[in-house]
């Protein structure tokens, strides 16, 4: 029986599974990862868009013009229209520029955000690949394909692994922590004895990827990446995949449609598209789902832990699920990789669940509300909304006020990216009440737990290129010596590089702010510390206890 060893097992080459490895060997933390798929297989046509921050964390890692260069095509607008179908009349557009508009500096609402990485419209059926390759091209990455978890048992030390292979061969992998991005129907999370609380139901979808290369033809307003049919009769929302001939559908059933087989797939696809039975398409595939908001009670059990959609479950607007998953990756690989390079202890994983857990269970709440106020608004089409009248003009106008505000919180979601906070960590030290985000807006701080904001230094660089994969200490002010901080990191074996700003932007008030490897804000003064190892010592989790099973 072959025997594989790693610093990490991973469960789950997909996007969740893939970052997190490449995050611990950027930290020189080796990992096997052991995957149902055929190398390289792309999944069903699932998440449609990477958000800001996922991008940044991609920077990191030195692929995001590799992800940024695949998906739509170059000039294809990344906008978001409304409409009374997909081919009728235009209600309203959350004009969202295309990667090359981005780059000529066309205006929309999400292009003046605190980045150098703005969001990318790409499905994951592109952009899985993409990290695949990425992560094997990482000497400390190795990916089993068309292999199964089928047990493990943690011994404290290490987790030994059984896994089953598609040929038949038995495999036995040991690695000092298990980690399982399986998926919603995750294995890992039932034998770590974690459960998903919350709403079980929130919305009923028909989904249908289809081929309809004479869709845009009949389009009266031109195409963009996303278009919803707000109608009576039939509501929906058809995304581009290729920019071209390929669309992914999703038919929102009514309340009183008991179950998906209540609806004809072929009359709704036709409504939504506003097409008679003369429109010829191709069903490449087809899944129905139900919109969920349900979180798990626990990320870790000992020497196994939960990413992903393994540990959340969330109506899919604006990708959510997947870039909440590459932000569980990015801060687990921080705890896991200040563990193998002894500056953090064991029991600073514990800091993992204490971040992670309250983000989700918020993001999970403004995913299914937005998806609550969308069912209403379904509900209430104007009977007008099509009419050629003055009446129509009038409906239209309403309704596209009320679309836009609503859903460019979605679409655009700058809080989402950029304000979530992690107020309750053991592993920071806080001085007050953090600011307030919400699902669109948020307000740039260095509050304690707060995201460092990415600003653009004097000499062109951004600040997150110049801190790097450890620590920073921002300094506004030179007269604050930040050596006897510096110097308690370095015997503590904690990576710090010290970056000073000149002529410090808002909201840089303090004359020095302490940020961790995920970017997040650790601690913030005027003056040093009393207790500079002290605060190092909190920062790394120098002092926490193990955390009873």
């Amino acid at each position: 029986m072959t025997d594989l060893s790693a610093d990490v097992v991973i469960v789950g080459a997909g996007p969740v599974g893939l970052t997190l490895a490449m995050e611990l060997d950027r930290r020189g933390v080796s990992s096997l990862i052991v995957e149902k798929r055929r190398a390289g297989e792309p999944p069903n046509v699932k998440c449609n868009h990477v958000a800001a921050r996922s991008m940044e964390i991609f920077r990191g890692l030195g692929i995001a013009d590799r992800i940024r260069a695949q998906g739509l095509p170059e000039d294809y607008p990344h906008s978001v229209s409304y409409r009374t179908t997909v081919t009728g009349r235009e209600i309203t557009c959350i004009p969202i520029p295309s990667t090359a508009g981005r780059r000529r500096g066309d205006p929309g609402p999400d292009t003046d955000w605190p980045t150098p990485e703005p969001p990318h419209r790409i499905n994951q059926i592109f952009l899985e690949p993409i990290l695949f390759a990425c992560a094997l091209e990482r000497p400390g990455i190795r990916i089993v394909n068309e292999a199964e978890v089928t047990g493990f048992a943690d011994h404290g030390a290490s987790v030994a692994v059984s896994v089953a292979c598609a040929d038949g061969t038995t495999l036995a992998a040991r690695g000092r922590y298990l980690v399982g991005c399986d998926g919603g129907r995750s294995q890992v999370r039932k034998d770590i004895g974690a459960t998903l609380d919350g709403d079980a139901v929130v919305q009923r979808v028909q989904s249908t990827y289809i081929r309809a290369p004479g869709l845009i033809e009949r389009m009266q307003v031109p195409p963009v990446w996303g278009m919803f049919a707000y109608n009576p009769v039939r509501a929906g929302v058809v995304y581009s995949i290729d920019g071209r001939e390929t669309w992914l559908l999703h038919n929102y059933l009514k309340d009183d449609e008991a179950d998906f087989d209540s609806v004809d797939r072929d009359w709704a696809i036709r409504q939504i598209l506003g097409v008679d039975e003369t429109f010829e398409y191709e069903v490449l595939s087809k899944e129905d789902w139900f919109g969920r908001r349900l979180v798990a009670d626990r990320l870790r059990r000992g020497n196994v832990f939960i990413c992903g959609d393994a540990a959340h479950l969330w109506v899919p607007y604006a990708g959510y699920g997947m870039n909440a998953g590459i932000a569980d990756a990015h801060n687990l690989a921080m705890h896991m990789g200040g563990v193998f390079a002894g500056w953090a202890g064991e029991p600073a994983l514990d800091a993992h669940e204490a971040e992670r857990l309250p983000i989700t269970e918020q993001v999970s709440h403004f995913a299914m509300n937005h998806a609550h106020e969308m069912a209403r608004k379904r509900k209430a089409v104007p009977p007008e909304i099509d009419a050629d009248t003055p009446e129509g003009d009038a409906a239209r106008a309403r309704v596209g006020r009320e679309l836009y505000d609503l859903n460019v919180q979605q679409y655009c979601c700058a809080g989402l990216n950029f304000g979530y906070y992690y107020e309750g960590s053991p592993l920071i030290s806080g001085d007050g009440t953090p600011p307030p985000y919400g699902m669109g807006s948020f307000t740039a701080s260095t509050v304690p737990g707060a995201r460092l904001p990415n600003i653009q230094m004097a000499d062109g660089r951004w600040l997150y290129d110049v801190q790097g994969a450890g620590f920073a200490l921002v300094r506004t002010d030179r007269a604050v010596d930040a050596q006897p901080l510096a110097a308690a990191a370095r015997a503590a074996g904690l990576p710090l590089v010290v970056i000073d700003l000149a002529d410090a932007p808002e909201p840089f008030t303090e004359a020095l702010v302490l940020a961790r490897p995920d970017n997040h804000i650790a601690w913030r003064g005027d003056t040093l510390p009393r207790d500079p190892a002290g605060l190092i010592d909190l920062v790394r989790g120098a002092s926490l206890k193990v955390a009873a099973e």
